[in-house]
């Protein structure tokens, strides 16, 4: 079975998603370690990865080969950002036969003016409405398997207002886009709207520090969202914890202490030490049944 099919199972189980935002091999596996049903590849963290802000400043391909890693490295559905595309309807189908043709299970597609930048920072711009639909037909007409989910994003909210932002996402729907995905709605009036007048399933992007006011999951559920993203999640964990453990050694001239139960052979566990090995042992095996 696909990663894509697994997703549109999941989609369609009464389960409401959470899926933890992963920038690279390591924290995808943390994720799906943790037991969630699928691991979300932020935008924001790739780019952070790469050593830029969130401005797009990295390619199509550079995500994409991103997203190919992470997929190989776990066993759970991913979702990648895809941000607008990377340009017009051609673009787009290159885009979308790219991030299938990796293993990955669905992506977000939005109607920023390229180069885009983070959904919670001033400034944006959107493209025309029908630019976008444009984009999402081409989208839709590209994905070879049936199962590859669309997730029509849309900005529109900080430019246009929340009444173009319903219509851009209902229509993209209409299209045979999967989910709606409303960026920065800013008031918890406007977070319980959006699932009440789209018509289709809604995905809610939670960003402490953002625009959009915190709620719980639970609370998210009932209002009606199918899924919730959580990229920032893991870099405020690491952006934080290595300053705490850069500071110490500038401090003090030595390492910090490893966390509780963490060693060298522990961390590498954590990155599937135990597969290679396997693989190793299978591999000795064989060479010694031969010489025998």
């Amino acid at each position: 079975m696909s990663n894509a099919k697994r997703l549109r199972q999941l989609l369609a189980s009464e389960q409401f998603l959470v899926a933890p935002g992963a920038y690279d091999g390591l924290t995808a596996r943390l994720v799906e370690q943790h037991g969630f049903p699928l691991v979300y590849m932020t935008g924001a963290g790739t780019s952070a990865a790469c050593g830029y802000p969130d401005y797009g400043l990295v390619t199509m391909t550079e995500m994409v080969d991103n997203a190919a890693r992470m997929a190989a490295s776990i066993t759970s559905p991913l979702i990648a950002d895809a941000d607008t595309g990377y340009g017009n309807e051609l673009n787009v189908t290159r885009t979308v036969r790219a991030f299938e043709s990796r293993g990955v299970a669905g992506i977000h597609l939005e109607d920023q003016v390229s180069p885009k930048r983070c959904g919670h920072l001033s400034g944006k711009e959107v493209v025309p409405r029908e630019a976008y639909l444009e984009n999402i037909r081409a989208a839709v007409a590209a994905r070879r398997d049936a199962d590859f989910v669309l997730i029509a994003r849309t900005d529109a909210r900080a430019v246009l207002g929340l009444d173009e932002a319903i219509a851009r996402v209902n229509a993209a729907l209409a299209l045979g886009a999967d989910i709606a995905f409303v960026e920065a709605p800013q008031t918890l009036e406007e977070v319980a709207a959006i699932p009440r007048r789209v018509q289709g399933p809604c995905l809610l992007n939670v960003v402490p520090g953002g625009r959009t006011p915190m709620i719980d999951m639970a609370s998210a559920a009932q209002l009606g969202y199918r899924l919730a993203i959580h990229p920032a999640i893991l870099m405020y964990a690491m952006v934080a914890a290595a300053d705490a453990a850069l500071a110490h050694l500038r401090q003090h001239a030595v390492s910090p202490p490893p966390p509780e139960g963490m060693n060298v052979a522990g961390l590498f566990a954590r990155c599937g030490a135990a597969e290679w090995d396997a693989v190793r042992e299978r591999h000795a095996a064989a060479v010694h049944e031969q010489s025998a």
